[in-house]
């Protein structure tokens, strides 16, 4: 038996490691205070001094901030959008940044989890991403909401999550701790998913 531990939440939307995520006239896909202040950019790439890079002409989205994730891609560096986990095309979940919660449950950024809308049925196969605040559980990229039937971009930014009904199964130990593309988390989480009981075992929670 795959061992697993579950949740049931909302889903509120997080856009961090999508290129388009923020511009420093704020009109990014999300809201620039949700990556931080003057000082103190939790969401951004920044230089030795704290201030955000901003993208160049090869880069996707010239002119914007460089959005990061907690999981990421260490073959780029660190201003290069390409080293961290895009929102708008990976399905991730965020987890509590709770060190308590992390030795509890035993997960690790890069395990595999399975989401749940248990009003339409929708399942995805996601990877643990990013980290958020302390106490807050239920939390996923754009890529994951559409996933699971819910478009969260209003007018091209991120206004609509999802109040209540998903059912999250996470797999601890079951990553390797790097970064994955859309076919490998779901090949690798659909082994684990199967293995503990699949569709009709989250019917019966």
């Amino acid at each position: 038996m795959a061992s697993a531990f579950f949740y049931k939440a909302g889903m509120s939307i997080n856009a961090d490691g999508a290129p388009n995520a923020y511009h420093p006239a704020d009109k990014g896909i999300d809201f620039l205070a949700n990556a931080g202040y003057s000082d103190n950019w939790w969401a951004l790439a920044v230089d030795k001094n704290g201030n955000p890079f901003i993208q160049g002409s090869t880069d996707p989205y010239p002119g914007y901030y460089i959005s990061t994730t907690a999981l990421f891609d260490s073959g780029f560096v660190k201003q290069d959008p390409r080293r961290y986990v895009d929102s708008t095309k990976i399905p991730y979940i965020v987890l509590p940044g709770n060190g308590d919660f992390r030795k509890t449950t035993g997960v690790k950024l890069g395990d595999f989890a399975v989401v749940y809308n248990t009003n339409n049925e929708k399942l995805a196969f996601a990877i643990y991403a990013d980290v958020g605040t302390k106490n807050q559980i239920g939390e996923g990229s754009i890529a994951l909401s559409q996933a699971v039937g819910n478009e969260p971009l209003v007018q091209s930014r991120v206004r609509r999550g999802i109040p209540k009904d998903i059912v999250y199964i996470v797999f601890p130990g079951s990553g390797n701790g790097q970064s994955r593309t859309i076919s490998e988390i779901e090949v690798e989480t659909k082994r684990f998913f199967e293995i503990w009981g699949g569709v009709e075992r989250i019917k019966s929670l």
